[in-house]
């Protein structure tokens, strides 16, 4: 009788599958529009058309540093017609941070569906900052100590992790200055409101072709083809090394089989030579992860964070 049920459950779940979708789904976006964030988002709702044969429908719902988007796509039913980009922060740092207010648990209510780009994470400055190296800014901050400050997407963002940990392994004291978003922080740097940020290359790189921001150096120990001369971070302060990704969850409970048809979507549009040009125009690389291999990096990258956040004695009062 069991196997009768389990067989029946996975033929329903593949017809299931070989109907979705018949009305366009929802990718939700936490973070604010104009943002690496919101702009992969969009790139990804083209690149799976060709597969879903629906065009999907992003939405934006910002706040608590993703976890409102989070939350809605974990709330929205288990139908998979609501995939999140499930951040960094949702899904990496807020777990190990200590006060950190969750709206859902995400290695419970969530299921990883694929990993689909990444980004380098770089640190730039306004083009009128007397700042032009890493070092200049680590004189300034051991000079007037709690006076240099970063800007981040909001607190418990790589961005603000980012910082911390510069200011961990660099012995320094900065100003953390936390946005509802990476985009609204760069605009502050570019107005002179904040000294700099760590965030990913995408939400400066028109900036710095522009000439309106300063690339100081890149923080991942990789680099990009396109700023071939920029240093890393890590040249100056050993042992820094930090990286952005950006994958997409399903609800709990959303079939196999559903996940696998976004996974198979998401590889497509990860390998398009359309999203490639696009990625490449806004310093991001395609990086495709099946559901299990993208499970890996979630866990692996929890270790990471954990460590940072400990060192530093990070939490939210």
């Amino acid at each position: 009788m069991k196997r009768l049920l389990l067989a029946a459950l996975l033929l329903s779940g593949t017809a299931l599958a070989q109907t979705f979708p018949d009305r366009p789904p929802r990718i939700l976006g936490g973070f604010a529009a104009g943002g690496t964030s919101d702009l992969i988002n969009r790139i990804l709702a083209e690149g799976v058309f060709a597969t879903l044969g629906h065009r999907p429908v992003v939405e934006v719902r910002t706040g608590a540093n993703g976890f409102i988007a989070a939350a809605e796509a974990a709330r929205s039913g288990a139908d998979g017609y609501t995939i999140v980009q499930c951040a960094t922060g949702v899904m990496t740092i807020s777990p190990e941070l200590p006060g950190a207010n969750m709206a859902i648990d995400p290695a419970r209510d969530l299921i990883p569906i694929a990993n689909f780009a990444h980004s380098s994470q770089v640190m730039v400055v306004r083009q009128q900052s007397p700042f032009r190296t890493v070092a200049d800014v680590l004189a300034a901050a051991r000079a007037r100590p709690g006076e240099v400050s970063y800007a981040s997407a909001g607190i418990g963002a790589v961005s603000h992790l980012s910082g911390a940990r510069l200011e961990q392994l660099a012995q320094v004291r900065m100003l953390h200055v936390p946005y509802r978003g990476a985009a609204l922080g760069v605009l502050d740097v570019l107005a002179g409101r904040a000294d700099l940020i760590i965030t990913n290359l995408g939400d400066a790189a028109q900036q710095i072709r522009a000439g309106e921001m300063r690339l100081l150096a890149f923080a991942d120990g990789i680099g990009s083809p396109a700023f071939p001369d920029t240093p890393q971070i890590g040249a100056t302060v050993p042992g820094y090394a930090v990286s952005g990704w950006f994958g997409y969850c399903a609800g709990r409970g959303t079939p196999e089989a559903i996940v696998g048809r976004w996974a198979e979507a998401i590889r497509v549009a990860a390998s398009d030579p359309v999203t490639l040009r696009r990625f490449a125009e806004n310093g991001l690389v395609a990086r495709y992860e099946a559901p299990a291999e993208f499970s890996r990096t979630i866990a692996a990258d929890r270790v990471t964070w954990r460590e940072v956040i400990q060192g530093a004695n990070i939490r939210v009062e």
